[in-house]
């Protein structure tokens, strides 16, 4: 296969450093807000500390409890579902200001993240900094920030009544947003960069990038639902799972699409599988980069993600082997938005000669 050309009537797009850089820098910020706010949302999931605030107030529930009173009714709603009434029954004031303190600091977060996003954006917007290719992808990715505090109340809302947790349907869900929220956000701003003026190696390469891209969400949401399930709990061995390669139990739920949302062995199953497949992906990508464009800043990069995705399989390994503890969890899932961010700027410079998102 050939190395790709450029369009015929392709010149180098012009930046304008005064202009573009704040924006791009801002939009970075907001990227490493996102990076933040999940792996916290993270630690709320693995202290089970999501269910501690039992009342969605957007504006009212900045103020944390300032008295020993407020204390005691934040504590006494706790008090009345299910996760304290079958698992946390007995649990002291302190303890439960332990998994308070989680839960307030993501929401918070959240809502500050929106701030850092919404007020640059009309600031930039009505001193006349964005291009106007630029508006409308801002104003989604905005969009998808006030979905996303629906989706995180939704998946709450999920375990206070007939349930101990959230359900691992929303969980996943919530989590995938919060991936491609932060995904969106570097594409556009890695749009506003200098790119190589290295071609890529092949017509295929930029397709090749976005698939890698798109397992990596996949894989994110996969992680999903086994956090939801707490399925890194169970069969913690590495390669083989309860002994075999292909284990037995895998379709034991009827009707059968259950299994791949609901069986923790299924669950975890797919996941493995789904981490083998896009190592062995970005390994043939790399390969096939450096053979057909050897010594590219493209080359170069496929081969940087392809370690990437390596450490990652080694942390979700030792993460699995030790059954799941907080510190290596958090790596795991640090690991997960690294190979994701890294995808994006991988298949956003691929891109750069035929996207003209600026």
């Amino acid at each position: 296969m050939t190395s790709a050309s450029l369009p015929s009537d392709y010149s180098p797009p012009r930046f304008h450093s005064r202009t573009t850089r704040p924006v791009r820098w801002w939009l970075y910020a907001v990227a490493l807000m996102v990076f933040a706010i999940v792996l916290v949302g993270g630690a709320t999931r693995l202290t089970e500390s999501g269910l501690s605030i039992t009342e969605w107030k957007p504006i009212h529930g900045v103020v944390p409890p300032l008295s020993a009173a407020e204390w005691q009714e934040e504590f006494d709603l706790y008090r009345q579902i299910p996760q304290y009434q079958q698992i946390n029954r007995g649990m002291s004031l302190d303890e439960f200001k332990t998994i308070f303190w989680w839960e307030w600091t993501h929401r918070v977060l959240a809502r500050l993240v929106g701030l850092v996003f919404a007020l640059p954006l009309a600031f930039f917007w009505a001193t006349g900094r964005l291009h106007p290719k630029l508006k409308p992808r801002l104003l989604g990715i905005l969009a998808l920030g006030a979905l996303q505090g629906g989706i995180g109340w939704w998946m709450v809302a999920s375990g206070l009544v007939n349930r101990t947790d959230v359900s691992q349907y929303r969980l996943a869900v919530h989590l995938t947003t919060a991936c491609l929220i932060f995904a969106a956000t570097l594409w556009v701003a890695r749009g506003l960069a200098r790119h190589s003026d290295d071609i890529p190696p092949s017509s295929g390469s930029v397709y090749a990038a976005g698939f890698i891209l798109f397992l990596a969400m996949c894989q994110i949401y996969l992680g999903g639902l086994v956090a939801g399930l707490n399925a890194g709990l169970t069969f913690n061995t590495w390669p083989l799972m309860d002994g075999r390669l292909l284990p037995d139990g895998l379709l034991t739920m009827q009707p059968a699409w259950r299994n791949f949302f609901e069986n923790v062995m299924t669950v975890q199953f797919v996941h493995r599988l789904g981490a083998y497949l896009l190592l062995a992906v970005v390994a043939i990508h790399a390969v096939a980069a450096f053979l057909q464009a050897p010594g590219t800043t493209h080359s170069r990069r496929a081969f940087v993600l392809l370690g990437l995705v390596l450490c990652q399989a080694a942390l979700g390994i030792t993460t699995l082997l030790l059954a799941v503890p907080i510190g290596w969890a958090l790596l795991h899932q640090a690991g997960a938005l690294i190979v994701l961010g890294f995808a994006v700027a991988h298949a956003r410079g691929l891109a750069g000669p035929y996207a003209f998102a600026r």
